[in-house]
């Protein structure tokens, strides 16, 4: 079993799940505060490959656990959530985790919590009730629900505030403080996809540059068979002023861009390049963003050309 360990708005001490069970399989029961952000946490163990369960009273719980236990289950990492929905339910949670515990399961508890000021301001965005404000005040709920769950805070493996953490920004803690999933996994995945508004633009693009201001090699029959793979064709759409200002323009936008998105937790983006056929100046352009972004460790580039052929 892990070691019992708090995690600050810091990230120290987060215990890995240690896999010793000896059926190996991994339980992960996430608990805590209404609004602290319990529903990203189960997406982002699903997203993780976890079998994950929402909302699960207590005593399934344990039922779960035993069909877990059987070789033919399937399931080598759950995670669920079982909190104050539960209603009477919840108050056998502490009872559960102790059998759990001397279970064969590899049992994790994270506690998700938030300080009141912060919980009381998403409720007010959602304009969800609060399941224990009863008197219809959500600040009442707030705080009989955190002197409700003292004594499970304790128990908790992983204690995690949420405080100052986006939505985003929580799942990707998790995945990579409480998964362990490898680098590679939970970098930016950017498509860069050039194309030629003749045929019509992409549907799923994120972000689109019209760059058929560049100079056109289509009206140079010489350069017209050629693609923006060519040396000839990139000299040509590059020269003048114009391609360096853009660059320099755009450069510094994708600067500023690329680690936001990676720090609210973006897991894909596509930069659709347009040109008129898709065969020139969007590709051009597209193989120059390439060069300069295919360095970022926080990024796994793919270059996709969709009307080149």
């Amino acid at each position: 079993m892990s070691p019992k360990a708090a995690v600050d708005k810091q990230g120290e001490g987060v215990p890995p799940g240690n896999g010793t069970g000896p059926k190996g399989v991994e339980l992960v029961v996430i608990t805590g505060h209404s609004g602290a952000g319990k529903s990203e946490a189960i997406a982002a163990f699903e997203d993780g490959g976890y079998f994950c369960v929402d909302n699960l009273p207590p005593r399934m719980i344990g039922a779960l656990g035993e069909l877990f236990s059987f070789d033919g289950s399937g399931v080598e990492r759950a995670a669920v959530v079982s909190d104050v929905r539960g209603g009477d339910y919840f108050e056998d949670l502490i009872a559960v985790l102790g059998e759990l515990r001397e279970s064969e399961l590899d049992l994790r508890v994270l506690f998700l919590e938030g300080d009141e000021e912060t919980l009381l301001h998403r409720y007010k965005e959602t304009r969800r009730r609060h399941p224990l404000a009863r008197s219809g005040r959500i600040v009442d709920g707030v705080r009989e629900e955190r002197s409700m769950l003292a004594p499970l805070r304790e128990l908790a493996d992983v204690v995690l505030d949420t405080t100052d953490l986006t939505g985003g920004a929580l799942r990707r803690r998790i995945a990579t403080e409480l998964i362990g999933r490898e680098r590679e996994e939970n970098q930016l995945a950017l498509t860069l996809l050039t194309f030629g508004f003749k045929n019509g633009p992409p549907r799923d693009a994120d972000l689109t540059l019209d760059v058929r201001f560049l100079p056109n090699p289509y009206y140079d029959e010489r350069l017209r068979p050629m693609t923006g793979q060519d040396p000839e064709v990139v000299t040509y759409v590059e020269s003048g002023t114009q391609a360096g200002e853009f660059y320099g323009r755009l450069m510094s936008l994708l600067e500023f861009l690329l680690p936001a998105y990676v720090a609210e937790g973006k897991q894909h983006l596509t930069i659709a390049v347009g040109c008129t056929g898709g065969r020139h100046r969007s590709i051009t352009v597209a193989d120059r963003i390439a060069r300069e972004v295919g360095h970022r460790d926080d990024v796994k580039l793919r270059v996709v050309h969709r009307d080149l052929d």
